[in-house]
C-alpha cells in the first residue's frame, strides 16, 4: 500500500462541520448509518476468524494492534486510545501476554510504568490480521479511483471528535514512522 499522508486542512474541516450542523434538522443519514455498521462487520470478520480460533475476540485485536504499532506504550495510554476500563483492559492484557503475543516491561524511569512491546510472534499476528484487512481497504479502494485513499482519509478523520483529530493524526502519523524501515 502506498505511503500517503494525506490531511485536510483544519479551515476546511470547520467549514464542512458548519455545513452539517446547518443540515442537522434534516432527516438522519440512515443509508450511510446503516452503511458504516455494515462496513465495520466485514471489516472485522476477516480477523474475527483468525482469533477465534486463538480462543481471542476483538478486544485482543485493538490491544494487540496498537501495543505492535506502538512499541513501548504505557498502559495507561492504552486505556486512553481505548476507552476501556482498567478491568477489561486487565483481563485481554493478561491473555496475550500469557500467550506471548505481548510482554511488559518496567519504564526506565518510574518503575511503576508498565510498557508494552509485542513479541515476535504477537508482531507476526498483528501482520496477519492486518493484511486481510488492507487487502479489503486496498479492493475498496481500487474501485473508487484515483485519491479514494486520501477522501477516504478525509473522511475517517472528519467523523473523529475535532477536539482529537490533531492527537489521533500525530499518534497515527507516529505509527508510522515507527514503522519505516530505518534507511
Amino acid at each position: 500500500m502506498a505511503d500517503i499522508n494525506v490531511s485536510v486542512a483544519p479551515d476546511r474541516l470547520t467549514a464542512l462541520e458548519g455545513e452539517a450542523r446547518g443540515r442537522a434538522s434534516d432527516a438522519p443519514a440512515w443509508d450511510l448509518i446503516e452503511l458504516l455498521f455494515f462496513a465495520y462487520r466485514d471489516f472485522v470478520s476477516d480477523p474475527d476468524g483468525v482469533l477465534a480460533n486463538l480462543g481471542f475476540g476483538r478486544a485482543h485485536h485493538r490491544v494487540l494492534h496498537f501495543v505492535n504499532r506502538n512499541p513501548g506504550m504505557k498502559v495507561a495510554e492504552l486505556l486512553h486510545i481505548l476507552k476501556i476500563t482498567k478491568q477489561s483492559l486487565g483481563r485481554v492484557l493478561k491473555q496475550l501476554v500469557d500467550e506471548g503475543y505481548i510482554t511488559q516491561q518496567e519504564g526506565a524511569n518510574d518503575r511503576r510504568q508498565r510498557l508494552l512491546y509485542a513479541t515476535a510472534k504477537g508482531e507476526q499476528l498483528a501482520l496477519q490480521l492486518a493484511s486481510l484487512q488492507t487487502s479489503r481497504i486496498a479492493c475498496a479502494l481500487a474501485s473508487l479511483g484515483p485519491n479514494a485513499h486520501a477522501a477516504a482519509r478525509d473522511f475517517l478523520l472528519a467523523m473523529i471528535d475535532a477536539k482529537d483529530r490533531d492527537r489521533v493524526l500525530r499518534f497515527v502519523d507516529k505509527g508510522e514512522r515507527s514503522r519505516r524501515p530505518r534507511g
